[in-house]
């Protein structure tokens, strides 16, 4: 049975480096992402932000959320939607079942995905790659 709030959470969601930060409130299921409904700015991006709302509609439909994201692409902002989405519906009900349906169906949507590029090194072009020898 979800917990009824008053007051707002806040709540990260990282992935490489984008950072999406998400404002619980209570209110009637609206969901803004930088100043956009979330179906048209996942339009833009991508849909894989809108899944914790396609697998749990019924624990958003009494909480508005107001998302700001920064950095990264638009790759990256997408999936850090859908971590701060998860994480704070987990937040905002304190439900394990919400909980166990989104780590069954991404275990990256709680915990994130850690990932980043690795750094370039000396004598090469990149990470790994180096620069080719010409004198055998």
């Amino acid at each position: 049975m979800p917990v009824e709030r008053k007051l707002p959470i806040v709540v990260n969601g990282k992935v490489k480096t984008a950072i999406a930060r998400a404002v619980f409130r209570p209110g009637s299921g609206k969901i803004v992402v930088d100043s956009k409904p979330l179906e048209i700015w996942a339009q833009q991006a991508s849909v894989k932000s809108r899944e914790p709302i396609i697998l749990l509609p019924d624990l958003f439909s009494n909480v508005d959320v107001n998302v700001t994201t920064t950095g990264g692409g638009p790759s990256s902002q997408s999936r850090a939607v859908m971590v701060a989405l998860s994480r704070g519906i987990v937040r905002w009900t304190r439900s394990g079942t919400a909980r166990k349906i989104l780590r069954s169906y991404d275990r990256t949507a709680l915990s994130g995905d850690y990932r980043y590029k690795e750094a370039k090194k000396f004598g090469g072009p990149g990470a790994r790659r180096r620069f080719q020898k010409s004198y055998r």
